[in-house]
């Protein structure tokens, strides 16, 4: 036999009391949840930011192709289009085979500048965010076309990044199969020094008459070194081909998006790295200074895709800082 009558020692609760009590979880859910978010930045549209960000969201294998132009905040001069030249040399012309076996005193000032240029730079926000996003997306790989190491040092995660031109830390001989890595000494070789108050990119300095016999040599047979990147006219790396594409092929190939930093990808294998990852389903989002102006992946998007102009520094910590947070500034 059961009772209704409530023991005198159980408090009487209000009438409504789970209508008020609904009503505060409700109230403090709506405080949790964040509110939709706009970008702060003006090169970035409003529509812009809200597709770009919910496909972000919602995406799980991310392949991202990385430029120069994702340095040039942090200082590196890109070496491209009214910036091509170093001192007054083409630096296309100063990247090659050929440049080397002519003048190898002449080549190795030129990446001792830019191993030093390197060495003194700092990782820009833009490296930041986008280490930051390879620690919250777990199948994002990024390959980088740069040889400055600023990636590294802002933290990206290795197995979430794949050089494949090579870098200026690391050395090769140019007869035998040795090979250093992560040579960070400033300046290479003591012939390599200059005195503080000189640019060795500044035309008005002379360069200095280094004596082959003083210029950078392999330990075990005393041949010349060279920087271990690839030149042009020089195949890129058959292992770094090889994980890309590994890494296309997993998850039966499927590509959600693709992320294209400072470069125009005007050449192969990189344009053929955005046309693969097309095909493969990925929407293209592109982060560059100046609209295209050339053919070339780059230029012909499609509906669905994004092109943002401007500053990948300010541009990438913007559109990514709904996965990633806001990124400081350094």
């Amino acid at each position: 036999m059961t009772s209704d009558v409530v023991p005198p020692n159980r408090p009487q609760l209000p009438s409504n009391f789970a209508n008020e009590l609904w009503q505060r979880y409700a109230s403090q859910q709506k405080r949790l949840r964040p509110e939709p978010t706009q970008p702060s930045s003006s090169e970035i549209s409003p529509e812009d930011y809200t597709t770009f960000t919910t496909h972000l969201k919602s995406s799980t294998r991310i392949l991202a192709l990385f430029g120069a132009g994702l340095s040039a905040a942090s200082g590196i001069p890109t070496f491209r289009g009214a910036g091509g030249f170093w001192r007054e040399y083409d630096s296309m012309t100063l990247a090659t085979p050929s440049a080397f076996s002519k003048d190898p005193a002449l080549v190795w000032q030129f990446y001792n500048y830019r191993r030093h240029a390197a060495l003194n730079a700092t990782p820009n926000r833009a490296h930041i965010a986008l280490a930051e996003l390879a620690k919250n997306k777990p199948n994002f790989l990024a390959i980088s076309q740069n040889i400055d190491g600023l990636c590294q040092r802002a933290g990206h995660p290795a197995e979430n990044i794949q050089p494949v031109h090579g870098s200026i830390f690391s050395n090769r001989c140019t007869k035998c199969p040795y090979v250093e890595h992560d040579n960070f000494k400033d300046p290479l070789v003591p012939a390599f020094a200059l005195p503080d108050d000189v640019d060795p990119s500044d035309a008005k300095f002379p360069l200095k008459d280094i004596a082959l016999g003083d210029l950078p040599r392999c330990p075990d047979c005393s041949a010349l070194l060279r920087p271990n990147v690839v030149w042009f006219g020089e195949p890129l790396p058959q292992g770094a081909v090889d994980r890309v594409e590994n890494w296309m092929a997993t998850d039966n190939g499927g590509i959600d998006l693709m992320l294209v930093v400072g470069t125009s990808a005007l050449v192969y294998p990189a344009a053929g790295f955005i046309h693969t990852a097309r095909a493969r389903g990925a929407r293209v989002a592109v982060f560059n200074m100046e609209e295209p102006t050339e053919e070339g992946p780059t230029s012909r998007l499609k509906d669905g895709d994004w092109f943002f102009q401007g500053d990948a520094a300010v541009l990438l910590p913007e559109l990514l800082k709904e996965v990633i947070g806001v990124v400081p500034g350094v």
